[in-house]
């Protein structure tokens, strides 16, 4: 099949007889018995489309749109028959972790969504909302206001997305946490050690006063929104039965304490007719108290690496970092696929979603491997199971350093994905003329191809890291890496290859998309942290590699570069993205920087 239609429908059959003449007649009939959101339609002399329901006719259209943009001398007349595996095919962007997108960031988004059959978007909240009396918390995150979300909701809907309200109610709440007026909310005030790491408040203590807190502060958030849903996140509630809630926790159990909480935050939505979304890793962990689900609650399975990655970073695991996961209340083991992180409400038979990842996060220039593998291993546990939705995560940790351009390959694979994943398998093999196709125009055909070669770098490294990529681990955080984590000087010097030509490459980019050049100048200044990660790593300078023979003059080399890198961050970062957050994110990295310059000094 040589029609170049994305996604590619579940079945197309070339018919006989001429394509239909530009202008020709269009039937149009309304069929209830097919299956939702499906279509069938018939391109020919008269073109035929018969629609389920309101989605069927506009994701109908958009095929029928790219029949008749074929050009002229790959015409076909074609049969088409189609419809999704996934009734809600979401996408979730953290804009919490420092970076916070501009209104014209968020309207691309959408419509890259909008291509890609997402009907589903939500943004992860937790202190980027202008709540009206809590000033203190925002007032430096440029933050989103309800006139925003009344802007972007009213863009989604005319799309066929629906915006739903997203904000962590139980967990991650260390930015609230961390001013005196919020800090009598926490589980524990003070910091608390895991594993060697010292950790600031991060959780709620979940009593009533705590829910009642949540109630009001969702009321001023979800009128904003068309939707009848909610995500209230909490997951990552580390230090839940550590303080306020120990004695409970004692003797009634800690699922019982996390679950009572969460109907707590939930039920005022569910008794008004909302579906609540929630977190699954804490319930996951207690398969005793699947039966008592609350009533309209939707868990969640979140989970990030893909079963080839996951099994080699489980199988070169150190002591240490198998302490690290147990600590939080990880069992690596539940990480290998989504079926085993699923295993406790599979067996419970309680329906969920899937929620898989981007691999963007904590890598600079993404895991793309990764983050197709992870995608279907979702796209295929959900379906088996009969989810409903399926919701591609794309987040922030550790200051938000990869635009929101590295996450395009990954949406358009989760958005085919999550249609009809056994029509759209090879897509994998053609994102980067798809991209430059669908999304930049690029008449050089080079960003596209960039943006897949340098999403590439990081999963053909021989060092493994979960969640994460050797690169940005070098560059976050230089003196934790062990042995393990750092790759080979020949797969180092292989990955800076890769960098060196795409880099060189984009100066020949030719986007038409009125966003093309801004996601040139975010894909060099990415690329351009990656080779500072590979470099850093090929010094010698940082602890852990086999041969820790780094000069001063080495580190000095090192510190300007990064001091440059910083500067055009401050640039780049606001082509797309509110300043708010900028600070906070580039402070991120002061370790090595202090690091740098530390080595400057000391080594000869």
């Amino acid at each position: 099949m040589s029609l170049k239609l994305y996604p590619m429908p579940r079945r197309i059959d070339v018919q006989d007889g001429p394509a239909p003449r530009p202008q020709a007649e269009v039937v149009v009939a309304h069929d209830p018995d097919l299956p939702p959101q499906g279509y069938r339609l018939d391109y020919g002399p008269t073109t035929r489309l018969t629609y389920a329901d309101e989605a069927g006719l506009r994701y109908a259209q958009q095929t029928l749109d790219q029949l008749r943009g074929t050009p002229m001398t790959e015409q076909q007349a074609v049969h088409i028959e189609d419809w999704p595996d996934f009734a809600r095919r979401g996408f979730m962007l953290d804009i919490s972790r420092d970076r916070v997108p501009t209104r014209a960031g968020l309207r691309r988004l959408v419509e890259v969504l909008a291509q890609a059959r997402y009907n589903h978007l939500e943004l992860y909240t937790e202190h980027s909302f202008a709540y009206p009396g809590h000033e203190e918390v925002w007032q430096d995150a440029s933050p989103l206001t309800g006139e925003d979300l009344r802007w972007l909701d009213d863009l989604c809907a005319a799309r066929g997305i629906e915006l739903v309200p997203n904000q962590n109610t139980f967990g991650h709440w260390e930015r609230w946490l961390a001013h005196d007026s919020y800090r009598f909310r926490a589980e524990n005030p003070e910091p608390q050690e895991f594993a060697g790491t010292l950790r600031p408040p991060s959780t709620l203590a979940p009593t009533e006063e705590n829910a009642r807190f949540i109630t009001g502060l969702l009321e001023d958030l979800v009128p904003h929104f068309r939707s009848d849903r909610l995500n209230i996140g909490a997951d990552e509630t580390w230090e839940l039965g550590t303080g306020e809630s120990r004695a409970r926790a004692e003797q009634e159990g800690l699922g019982t304490v996390f679950l009572d909480y969460v109907e707590r935050v939930a039920r005022p939505w569910t008794s008004r007719g909302h579906r609540v979304e929630f977190w699954s890793d804490i319930l996951g962990s207690h398969p005793e108290l699947m039966a008592r689900l609350p009533e309209g609650t939707v868990p969640v399975v979140w989970l990030y690496d893909s079963p080839e990655h996951i099994a080699t970073v489980i199988d070169r695991m150190s002591e240490k970092e198998l302490a690290f996961s147990q600590a939080h209340g990880v069992d690596p083991e539940e990480l290998r696929s989504f079926a085993t992180r699923a295993q406790a409400l599979i067996d419970a038979d309680v329906p969920f979603w899937v929620a898989p990842g981007t691999g963007t996060w904590l890598s600079f220039v993404g895991r793309l491997d990764n983050a197709l593998g992870n995608i279907t291993d979702a796209a295929l546990t959900g379906a088996e199971h009969g989810s409903e939705g399926f919701l591609l995560t794309s987040w922030g940790d550790c200051g938000h350093y990869d635009p929101l351009v590295i996450s395009y390959a990954p949406i358009l694979f989760g958005g085919a994905a999550s249609w009809s994943l056994e029509s759209n398998r090879e897509l994998t093999h053609h994102l980067d003329g798809l991209l430059d196709r669908l999304i930049f125009m690029d008449e050089a055909c080079v960003l596209g191809s960039a943006l897949v070669q340098i999403g590439r770098v990081a999963d053909a490294l021989d060092a493994k890291t979960a969640n994460s990529s050797p690169l940005f681990r070098a560059v976050q955080q230089p003196g934790t890496l062990e042995p393990h984590h750092v790759p080979s000087e020949d797969s180092l010097e292989a990955a800076r290859r890769t960098l060196d030509t795409a880099l060189e490459a984009l100066q020949d980019a030719r986007p038409a998309a009125p966003e093309g050049p801004v996601a040139v100048a975010e894909t060099a200044q990415a690329i351009r942290w990656a080779r500072f990660g590979v470099d850093l790593l090929r010094s010698g300078l940082v602890p852990g590699a086999e041969q820790n023979h780094g000069s001063s003059r080495a580190a000095r080399r090192l510190l300007s570069r990064f001091d440059q890198l910083v500067a055009e961050q401050r640039r780049t970062w606001l082509l797309s993205s509110r300043p708010g957050g900028l600070d906070t994110s580039i402070d991120r990295f002061q370790p090595v920087r202090r690091f740098l310059v530390a080595a400057s000094s000391e080594r000869s």
